[in-house]
């Protein structure tokens, strides 16, 4: 499976200077917030597979006008021929905004899909706006990271963590990918291809439910 990611800044090869049959090699389009509707929108009219988003910090203008044709997967578990992905969008409180949370607010919403991820068997990707704490943030307080997502990789494992918000520009250290125990975290600034291996329809079972063999 080949995945389009899309975060924080408008690709113009992906708008400006798109030319036709583009999208065609992607099976999935995902996207971690903070971009134009329009852009996203134009996506989703020049591919045949489902362009999947969270919401940036800077996406308020969403609940008014939000990308047509797109699907929003905030606070879900969301099952596409077997990958699971779970939508965790925003970025933590720094002013008012509608999609920004204080550190126990987003454990609150982490907490809250426990029985969704009981009920699928964990999940494959977390994908979100903000980074989690300590892994590809920053020390201001906009681009701190949250620690609930460090406890949801931790009790779940998934295959990857996928984030935006932190720009190529704010650091000449920063790393697209990083390592958290089994997770692969990627910083998907602009955008990023990441191509998988394809999931079975049966999700996996979780390894905390596995019996020990006797």
């Amino acid at each position: 499976m080949k995945i389009l990611i899309v975060s924080d800044t408008e690709s113009k090869a992906l708008w400006d200077f798109y030319e036709p049959g583009k999208l065609d090699e992607y099976d999935l389009i995902l996207s971690c917030g903070d971009l134009d509707a329009e852009y996203l929108s134009f996506l989703a009219t020049f591919t045949k597979v489902p362009v999947l988003y969270v919401h940036g910090n800077h996406d308020d203008s969403y609940a008014q006008r939000p990308p047509e044709g797109c699907i929003c997967i905030e606070d879900m578990v969301y099952n596409y021929k077997g990958l699971r992905i779970v939508g965790l969008g925003g970025s933590l409180r720094y002013k008012p905004g509608i999609h920004q949370y204080t550190q126990r607010e987003m454990k609150t919403r982490a907490h809250a899909l426990r029985f969704r991820l009981w009920k699928n068997r964990g999940f494959d990707i977390l994908l979100t706006h903000a980074p989690a704490e300590g892994y590809g943030d920053a020390e201001d307080m906009p681009h701190h990271g949250f620690s609930a997502f460090l406890s949801m990789m931790d009790r779940y494992r998934p295959r990857y963590m996928i984030h935006g918000h932190v720009h190529a520009s704010y650091t000449r250290n920063m790393k697209r990918v990083l390592k958290y125990q089994d997770t692969q975290i990627i910083n998907a600034y602009e955008r990023y291809v990441l191509e998988i291996p394809d999931v079975s329809e049966s999700p996996r079972k979780h390894r905390r439910h596995k019996k020990k063999a006797k």
